[in-house]
């Protein structure tokens, strides 16, 4: 079920107001599939983001990961840096990419493969490497089968021919999904500070999980024309699933990627673990046949994933990608992007 929370009253909180519009959805369909698929579609199209509830995944598979995590990011720095630097994959602090964006934290990016994980797990837990990859394999497959019953139900809420050719995409045994853990020590600054700065996410979707601390926020219109950060309460037992660009290019722009943030907090860590579903990256993204008619005609040229992820890391974090993908720009021959293409 799709529940807004309750508005801020106060006018001052308006960068920061709690829970203000976030839809939550009971991923356990006590009104039926039919009005669940709805539900989501609904929910990314207004607000592209939600807060699913009894999702299905066993408490066990995130608690194992973050203590693994919380393991990890305990050690010494220079035994942590033995497992980065991030290129993009590994360990990496403070620096986000190559274009000078920082933030309030330390992070491991991995490649969601069994076999990329058990390489860096070697640099990672070095006592019992297996352990580390037991733990994120056991992860990674709850998630990936939580993203794919989303996409299957927007497929269908869609009314794509085929309801499963979303998560198609992300289940084909060489998908480019990655997990991400970033681990936000208390921030020392007098007030909050940026953790991870405004971004869009790249891929098709997003699982994120955290622990019980506050710090993610998302853009969201006030019905005043005016867009607002708005606060998501922290709730360890739920998941918060996002659209991504490639998501948003695929339905031509009827769902939306939201832009988010996380502010550091100043007096507890924060640990969240982030699930980028992800499609090959010979994959070519062009939106779906049923989400093209005279009435919404097709608002971004075709791109393969690679060709978008290359483009990516030429930007700064808070870039609007998916504006260089326009079709109006490809008709008339402007702000095209760098080649990238594969084939």
């Amino acid at each position: 079920m799709v529940m807004p929370a309750s508005t801020a009253s106060s006018a001052a909180c308006r960068d920061t107001a709690s829970g203000a519009g976030i839809p939550t959805v009971d991923m356990s369909a006590p009104w039926g599939r039919a009005e669940l698929s709805r539900q989501m579609v609904e929910a990314f199209a207004e607000r592209g983001f939600f807060k699913a509830v009894n999702h299905g995944v066993p408490p066990r598979a995130p608690a194992t990961l973050d203590a693994a995590t919380a393991a990890f990011f305990e050690r010494p720095a220079p035994e942590k840096q033995a497992a980065g630097p991030p290129d993009p994959l590994g360990y990496g602090s403070r620096s986000i990419g190559s274009h000078g964006d920082v933030g309030e934290l330390e992070y491991l990016t991995l490649h969601a493969d069994p076999a990329a994980v058990a390489r860096r797990a070697v640099a990672i837990d070095r006592e019992d490497p297996s352990r580390f990859s037991e733990a994120v394999n056991e992860y990674v497959g709850a998630v990936r089968r939580l993203a794919c019953q989303i996409l299957d139900l927007l497929g269908e809420g869609l009314g794509l021919e085929d309801p499963t050719a979303l998560s198609k995409i992300i289940t084909v045994s060489d998908s480019d999904s990655i997990i991400r853990i970033n681990h936000y020590p208390p921030s020392s600054a007098a007030a909050s500070s940026v953790g991870f700065g405004e971004h869009s996410d790249p891929q098709i979707l997003s699982v994120l999980r955290a622990n019980d601390v506050d710090g993610l926020q998302v853009l969201l219109p006030d019905g005043r024309g005016q867009d607002t950060w708005v606060q998501v309460p922290a709730d360890p037992a739920a998941f918060f699933i996002n659209v991504g660009d490639l998501l948003q290019a695929l339905t031509n722009g009827r769902l939306v990627s939201i832009r988010h943030r996380v502010m550091a907090s100043t007096s507890k860590p924060r640990l969240s673990t982030i699930y980028f579903a992800a499609p090959a990256l010979h994959a070519l993204i062009s939106a779906l046949p049923e989400t093209v008619t005279s009435d919404a005609p097709r608002r971004y040229r075709p791109f393969t994933w690679a060709e978008y992820k290359k483009n990516m890391y030429t930007l700064s974090l808070s870039h609007n990608r998916l504006e260089l993908y326009n079709a109006v720009n490809a008709d008339a021959g402007e702000a095209r992007p760098r080649s990238g293409i594969a084939s």
